[in-house]
């Protein structure tokens, strides 16, 4: 099972921007789509964005389309979200997950069929 550290967060003004990193463990990476989540608190963890092994397919949820983007540098065993153009909305925890059947699609997944999480890291945007 991979393991995935997590990194990049902090505390942002509205309007600025942050890169996450998630580094895996596995050799296996390619095996994986990979995907980010978030929850704020009081809240249920909801999908970010996703990406297939290959890079080349992306999904992403609504609220974030032209703000945030999802990568992968498969030679490093790393993905990353860059978040342009943040709202206090978007303050949460951020968690990146493995998913091998979305490994082709790079579509959305649900937490439930996440087979690996990271550990997490705090986004703030103050107003």
């Amino acid at each position: 099972q991979v393991q995935l550290v997590e990194s990049g967060g902090g505390l942002v003004q509205a309007g600025g921007s942050l890169r996450l990193a998630c580094a895996a463990s596995a050799r296996a990476f390619i095996n994986y789509a990979m995907g980010w989540f978030r929850q704020a608190p009081g809240k249920e963890r909801e999908f970010v964005a996703a990406i297939s092994w290959s890079g080349r397919s992306t999904d992403c949820e609504e609220s974030v389309k032209g703000r945030f983007t999802i990568s992968r540098d498969n030679a490093k065993n790393t993905v990353y979200l860059q978040m342009d153009s943040l709202k206090p909305e978007d303050t949460a925890v951020y968690y990146c997950a493995a998913n091998r059947d979305h490994v082709n699609t790079g579509l959305r997944f649900n937490p439930d069929d996440a087979d690996s999480w990271g550990q997490g890291t705090q986004v703030t945007v103050s107003s």
